[in-house]
């Protein structure tokens, strides 16, 4: 099942390239395995996937040792201060970084480990009040407090759109990341990468792609309903 569901979600992503006259090798999945179990990473990493998103620092401490070494781990979760020193070496990506504090914490632990670490600043676009991230107003200026931070790197920009029936109508929140990350991108701001824009997600990840997303991140999609009872 997990391999006809990857194929049917690369399909999607080729096509919702070809609507926007996108190469495909500009997109890259991001397979969200919070919650699922070794075998069914497995599976995936079988069919091809070598890109794998989890929330938890726990999960991924966990999981790493189980699974192939070729396998780019990304930190999607919300991530307490406290949680950091156990992943920034092992992460290739933390999607999630949304406060000045936050950015110090990973900086430190970066130092101290003498590695580098990219991170993508978390952007509210539809000020959700349940959601994590940054009012859109507030993001430039904390990238310019993080870009003077040692050891780590801003490469981007992500979002977590709201939940809705119809797709389309998170195309506006798309369409506003990519604007912000052009704005910042035109400020040439040292040590900053606007690169990267990581939003889409099971049900909205065609729609994300056509308003010019590099990562999306879909779990759903490729190995059913989360277990939420781990």
């Amino acid at each position: 099942m997990i391999k006809d569901n990857i194929k049917e979600v690369r399909k999607k992503i080729a096509a919702a390239c070809e609507r926007a006259g996108r190469d495909v090798s500009e997109v890259t999945l991001i397979s969200v395995s919070k919650t699922k179990p070794i075998p069914d990473l497995i599976e995936a990493y079988e069919a091809g996937e070598r890109y794998f998103g989890e929330n938890k620092v726990q999960e991924i401490t966990e999981k790493l040792p189980q699974m192939p070494k070729d396998v780019h781990w990304h930190m999607i979760g919300h991530l307490q201060r406290n949680k950091v020193k156990y992943i920034v070496d092992k992460v290739e990506l933390i999607h999630s970084v949304d406060s000045l504090r936050l950015a110090v914490a990973i900086s430190e632990e970066a130092v101290k480990k003498n590695c580098d670490v990219d991170i993508l600043v978390e952007v509210n676009v539809a000020e959700e009040e349940s959601k994590f991230g940054l009012a859109t107003e507030e993001t430039l200026s904390l990238i310019k407090e993080i870009a003077k931070l040692p050891r780590i790197h801003v490469k981007g920009l992500m979002t977590i759109a709201p939940y809705v029936d119809d797709p389309e109508d998170n195309r506006q929140v798309f369409r506003t990341l990519r604007k912000l990350a052009v704005d910042i991108e035109s400020q040439n701001i040292d040590n900053i990468c606007m690169g990267v824009l990581s939003m889409g997600m099971t049900g909205d990840y065609e729609v994300a792609i056509e308003e010019g997303a590099t990562m999306v991140r879909v779990g759903t999609g490729i190995f059913g309903a989360r277990n939420y009872n781990i």
